[in-house]
C-alpha cells in the first residue's frame, strides 16, 4: 500500500517538473523570439536612420550645388539648406526608435518637397539669366563696334583739327639781328663793330596764311648779349607758369598776307660778342638767329 503512494506521489512530482520543464521551454522561446524581433527592428531602424541621413547629405548637396552658382534665390536656398543640416544634427544625435524615425522621415519628405519647388525656379531663373547675357553679350557686340566707328571718327576729326591747328599758325621767316651806326645825316649805315654800334636792329617776315585768323597780332622778341642780358626795354610778361622777359613787344595788323617786321633797340657800349635773338608767340618761341658783334 505503502509503494503505491510513494509511486503516485513520484508520477505526481514527475508530472509537475514536466509541467515546468514545458513551460520553462516554452518562456525561453518566447524570450528568445522577442529578443530576435527587437534586434530586428533595432537593425531595421538603424538601417532606416542611415538611410534618412544619407538622403539629407544628398539634399545638402544639392543645395550646395544652386548655392554656389550665386542666383538672385541664393538667400532662400540658404535657408532651406539650413533646414536640412538642422534635422541631420537632430537626427544623428536621435535614439532611432519607430516614433521618432517617423517623424524624421516626414521631415525629410516635407523638406524634399520645397527642395523640387525651389531647383525648378532655380532653373527657370538660370535660363532667363543665359537668355539675359546672350542679349546683353549681343548689345556689348553692337555697343563695341559703335565705340570703334565713334572713335574712328573722333581720332579722324582731331586728326583734321590738329592739321587746322597746325596749318592756321602764322609762320615767321628771315629773322635777323644786326647792329647799325647813326649818322649825323640820319643815314643808318650796318655795322659789326661792338664800339660803333648805336641801335640794333630785329627783322622778320611774317608768312601770308590764306586759313590763318587774321587781326592784330602782338610778339614778343628777346634780345640777349654775350653776357647773357636782355637787351632793351627788360619788361616781363606771364604766360601760363612761364614769365618771359623781352626786350620789346610789336604789335602787327595781320590780313592773311606777307608782313614783313622790322624795330630798332637804340643803345650804347654794347656788348662784343654773341647775341641771340628770340622771337615768341605769347609764351611760344616762332623764330630765333644770332649775330655776333666784334
Amino acid at each position: 500500500m505503502e509503494n503505491q503512494k510513494s509511486s503516485s506521489s513520484l508520477k505526481a512530482v514527475i508530472a509537475v517538473l514536466a509541467v515546468l520543464l514545458v513551460g520553462s521551454l516554452v518562456y525561453i522561446f518566447k524570450m528568445t523570439s522577442d529578443a530576435d524581433v527587437v534586434k530586428t527592428e533595432l537593425k531595421s531602424t538603424l538601417t532606416e536612420k542611415e538611410s534618412v541621413m544619407k538622403d539629407l547629405q544628398e539634399l545638402k548637396s544639392t543645395y550646395d550645388a544652386a548655392i554656389a552658382e550665386n542666383t538672385s534665390m541664393s538667400d532662400e536656398l540658404i535657408q532651406e539648406r539650413d533646414k536640412v543640416v538642422n534635422l541631420m544634427s537632430d537626427l544623428s544625435k536621435s535614439k532611432g526608435d519607430v516614433a521618432s524615425m517617423s517623424k524624421y522621415k516626414t521631415q525629410f519628405t516635407a523638406l524634399q518637397g520645397n527642395m523640387k519647388v525651389l531647383m525648378a525656379e532655380n532653373e527657370g531663373l538660370k535660363k532667363q539669366n543665359t537668355t539675359l547675357t546672350t542679349q546683353r553679350d549681343s548689345t556689348v557686340v553692337v555697343l563695341g563696334e559703335t565705340k570703334k566707328n565713334v572713335e574712328s571718327l573722333t581720332g579722324q576729326n582731331e586728326e583734321l583739327a590738329k592739321v587746322v591747328e597746325k596749318g592756321s599758325k602764322l609762320t615767321i621767316l628771315n629773322t635777323r639781328g644786326s647792329a647799325f651806326k647813326l649818322r649825323s645825316s640820319g643815314k643808318q649805315i650796318e655795322t659789326d663793330k661792338a664800339s660803333r654800334a648805336d641801335a640794333l636792329r630785329v627783322s622778320f617776315t611774317i608768312a601770308e596764311n590764306q586759313i590763318a585768323q587774321s587781326g592784330d597780332k602782338t610778339y614778343y622778341v628777346q634780345v640777349i648779349d654775350s653776357k647773357n642780358n636782355v637787351v632793351g626795354d627788360k619788361k616781363t610778361e606771364t604766360f601760363g607758369d612761364n614769365t618771359l622777359t623781352y626786350s620789346f613787344a610789336t604789335n602787327v595788323t595781320y590780313e592773311n598776307k606777307t608782313v614783313n617786321v622790322s624795330q630798332d633797340l637804340k643803345g650804347k657800349n654794347f656788348e662784343k660778342g654773341n647775341y641771340f635773338v628770340n622771337v615768341f608767340d605769347k609764351g611760344e618761341l616762332v623764330s630765333k638767329t644770332s649775330f655776333t658783334l666784334k
